[in-house]
């Protein structure tokens, strides 16, 4: 694969980006500044890491790439949650972010599986 804006989960994670900006400029008060930077840093590793993982020589190593934006769709659920939790994001915001989060989350679980890497370490089966 050498063009990232032909994967699906590319498109839609890079929406996701989209809509966590517009989420976390809603968000007011230097309080909550932390927060901010890491819902929005969170959200712009997954597509940024399919980009670089499309660059790799091999696909062990676009393989790994893809892991880490999977792991960043982990970590920004826990930010959506702690945003709602801290009341600072609406519940039905929080629930349209986290529904759209987990979409990306299955897509990048199919492209592992397509790629023929489906454990943790990467090893198959």
């Amino acid at each position: 694969m050498s063009d990232y804006r032909k994967l699906d989960v590319w498109n839609m994670s890079h929406a996701l980006v989209l809509n966590v900006h517009d989420a976390v400029k809603k968000i007011r008060g230097s309080d909550y500044s932390k927060l901010r930077s890491q819902m929005l840093g969170a959200a712009m590793s997954i597509p940024t890491n399919l980009v670089e993982g499309v660059g790799q020589r091999s696909r062990k190593e676009f393989c790994r790439f893809v892991r880490i934006s999977l792991n960043s769709t982990n970590e920004l659920d826990y930010h959506l949650l702690t945003a709602r939790d801290f009341k600072v994001m609406d519940s039905a915001e929080h629930h349209t972010l986290e529904a759209q989060t987990v979409a990306v989350r299955k897509m990048l679980h199919g492209l592992l599986r397509s790629l023929g890497d489906s454990g943790p370490g990467g090893q198959k089966g």
